[in-house]
């Protein structure tokens, strides 16, 4: 018979002892069993002992997870977490430099266990580490001319410890004096200082202003643009990682003003962080980014590509004020705007009084305007109160005729002087394209916490999003005369461009030119290939002898799916571990046994660069205890987060699997296709259907695949929509042939 459900088989190690194989009832309590332990080896006193898992997390088992521990698990005796953290508070006080140093390493490791953090923390323990760092460096500030690397490596896992403890979310980061906060700041000040020093302030600095309003406005203070740009400058990816994460989060947390910027502030290196928009809109700071980070050598990684992409939102998000404001018509200064886009193209520089009356000069303006291709002639203003774009548009239509002004006035004066009705109208134009190029690039959205998807040509130009503009606008009159398109065709026109911007920034060109040369290639004649291709592809044959074959087929098909999701399970995913504080580089990994009856899963140290093999996964989930899997919003994990827009992507990458009662194992899926790979195998492992996307798109793709094959001997033959008369029976069967 098999062992009862709550006996759990484990291995406990002590270190004064041989390890002893135990079985665990899992309806005594933990004490209890502590308690039973302890005796075994004759330790008296059981309520000064814990267990904890033997592997590198080193995590206390309590009441809240004891129902991890499973069949095989190894186990170790250990103090308890209350005497861990009388011990090393007491110890991380030593007047000994060496023994201050092996405490606060142990201490580093300890406060990544929420239980040990919960007991070090009642001590006092932050406000101590903190005390430390405001006060104890000028103490040692002798020893670290002589000692410099323990200095280092003091103060490193001083600052690791603190945020590993702040990282549980039990102490609010609103309890931090202004001279910690300087004290930080000075570590990132500082011109040469240890690596892991750095990364630990910029870690620290960053969370201050993500979780408190009231810090950002300090922090902002003590940090200048001329003072992280050297961390940019150099070759760690890690401290540059951080460096922009410290920036973004400054941008993130800026208010609305501050976004803003004055063309007339001067000195860019050392003004305060809060003039955010002013800071990022300067050439150096994009420049070191393009050349030291982007253009590197070393390739970019994930988390780097997502810090990456979410300054690029944030930068575009500034141009959402605009886009959200509409035209006053009784605005003078916004008015002459227009005029100056109609003098440009029409070169009207004579003086008003030369131009005639009133009238005459209303006329003209009305025929000009019209020519400029605004839907309202009399009153072009109003074309600029619909928002989106609001004077984004108007903004973007004066800088390319005055940056681009060649192009301009040839766009205009082109399409102005035809009468075949062919002419293409660029007010209306530049109007609908501004607003598509803000719902491609998701102007006014908060940045997703899962994405990477950055361009690297956005960070090429000072005035990127108007350089995108005048390239796009260039493109559409183009595409026009390509199609020879009629203004009942304009909706046609914007669906075509849309395909070849979306078609040429999926090939994440390099730079603003090399995305020009991408859409030259991408003319109307080829788009109309790829769509006539796409069309042939997927193209499904009508009649009824077609149709039965492919209900035929589809049953072979969705097994050979299915096969491949199970391979893909078995292979396993890496999970990345995402906190509701900050991003953080925790991994899990999870994989389907080959036999498809177990999970397994456990966590990692780091991004495994291939397969991990089952023996290195200490959870187990028999497929057979699976009760349901969960998606979405339903999710236990994700139920705090629905609300929030900027948790919008997680939410459709997560999902959950329900076993026994009321058991939850949480994934967050690193990209759509995961997702997708995932729910379709643990709903296959269920016996239910594969509903995804992705195998929507499989089994199109496959079917037309396998029906074209099959079909090829049929090629040039008309396929009648009912099947041939079956004959008349013959009159006598004379001319059968009896063999015998």
């Amino acid at each position: 018979m098999p062992p009862p459900a709550d006996i759990v088989k484990v291995a406990i190690e002590w270190p004064k002892a041989f390890p002893k194989l135990m079985e665990i009832d899992q309806k005594k309590p933990l004490s209890a069993i502590i308690k039973e332990v302890c005796e075994g080896w004759s330790l008296g006193n059981h309520e000064n002992f814990a267990l904890q898992i033997a592997d590198a997390t080193n995590f206390y088992i309590t009441e809240k997870n004891r129902n991890d521990i499973k069949n095989g698990s190894i186990l170790r005796l250990t103090t308890s977490p209350y005497q861990t953290a009388v011990g090393l508070h007491e110890r991380i006080q030593s007047s000994s430099m060496d023994a201050k140093l092996e405490a606060l390493k142990d201490l580093a490791n300890a406060s990544r266990d929420i239980t040990f953090a919960q007991e070090f923390i009642n001590l006092d323990g932050i406000s101590l580490l903190t005390q430390m760092v405001e006060s104890g460096t000028e103490r040692y500030q002798k020893l670290q001319k002589i000692m410099k690397p323990c200095f280092g490596d003091l103060l490193s896992f001083t600052l690791t410890a603190f945020v590993e403890l702040m990282d549980h979310g039990i102490v609010s980061w609103d309890t931090f004096s202004v001279a910690f906060i300087k004290k930080i700041a000075s570590y990132v000040n500082k011109s040469a200082m240890d690596t892991a020093v750095l990364q630990r302030s910029l870690a620290i600095l960053e969370s201050m202003v993500l979780n408190s309003q009231d810090l950002y406005h300090k922090v902002a203070q003590e940090i200048t643009i001329g003072q992280l740009i050297p961390h940019l400058q150099g070759t760690d990816q890690d401290i540059q990682t951080y460096t922009i994460a410290v920036i973004n989060a400054l941008f993130l947390k800026a208010p609305e003003e501050k976004r803003q910027f004055d063309e007339h502030i001067v000195d860019i290196l050392n003004c305060p962080l809060t003039e955010m928009a002013h800071i990022l809109a300067q050439k150096q700071l994009r420049s070191i980014i393009l050349s030291n980070v982007i253009r590197s050598p070393t390739p970019i990684n994930d988390e780097m590509a997502h810090q990456l992409y979410v300054l690029q939102v944030l930068t575009f998000n500034l141009l959402e004020d605009r886009m959200m404001t509409k035209m006053d018509p009784q605005d003078q200064a916004q008015r002459d705007i227009i005029f100056e886009l109609r003098r440009i193209a029409f070169d009207m520089e004579m003086e008003p009084n030369n131009s005639g009356s009133i009238e005459k000069r209303k006329s003209m303006y009305t025929r000009d305007y019209k020519k400029l291709g605004f839907i309202n002639h009399v009153n072009p203003a109003v074309d600029f109160t619909q928002i989106p774009p609001g004077m984004l548009a108007l903004d973007n239509m004066l800088y390319f005729a005055r940056h681009h002004q060649d192009a301009y006035i040839r766009i205009v004066l082109e399409n102005s002087s035809r009468e075949d009705k062919h002419e293409c109208p660029f007010g209306r134009s530049s109007i609908e394209l501004t607003k598509m190029l803000c719902e491609i690039l998701k102007v006014g959205e908060l940045p997703s916490e899962n994405c990477h998807d950055f361009h690297p040509m956005f960070f090429t130009h000072d005035r990127s999003f108007e350089e995108f503009f005048c390239i796009c606008i260039q493109l559409l009159n183009k595409t026009w005369k390509e199609m020879r398109a009629t203004s009942e065709d304009f909706n046609k026109v914007m669906q075509v461009v849309r395909e070849q911007i979306m078609r040429a920034l999926t090939l994440k060109p390099n730079s603003l030119d090399q995305f020009k040369s991408r859409l030259q290639n991408l003319s109307y004649t080829e788009i109309l290939k790829i769509r006539q291709s796409e069309r042939m592809n997927q193209e499904d044959f009508q009649s009824r002898p077609i149709l039965e074959l492919r209900e035929k087929i589809q049953p072979e098909i969705m097994e050979l799916i299915k096969q491949q999701r199970l391979n893909r399970l078995c292979e396993g995913t890496c999970f990345r571990k995402i906190s509701s504080r900050r991003r953080q580089d925790k991994f899990w990994y999870c994989r389907l046994s080959p036999n498809h009856k177990v999970l397994h899963y456990g966590d990692l140290e780091e991004s495994p660069q291939g397969e991990v093999p089952h023996d290195s996964l200490q959870d187990k989930l028999p497929v057979a205890d699976i009760k349901a899997v969960i998606t979405g919003k339903d999710c236990p994990h994700m139920k705090e987060k629905g609300a929030l827009k900027q948790n919008k992507e997680v939410l459709e990458l997560a999902f959950s699997v329900l076993y026994e009662s009321d058991e939850y194992l949480n994934f967050i899926a690193p990209d759509k296709h995961e997702y997708c790979v995932w729910t379709d195998g643990l709903n296959a492992l269920l016996g239910k259907e594969m509903t995804s996307d992705y195998t929507k798109s499989d089994m199109d793709t496959l079917l037309s695949m396998e029906m074209k094959l099959r079909l090829l001997d049929l090629e040039n033959i008309q396929i009648p929509e009912a099947p041939p008369p079956i004959p008349k029976e013959p009159s006598n069967y004379d001319f059968v042939y009896d063999c015998n």
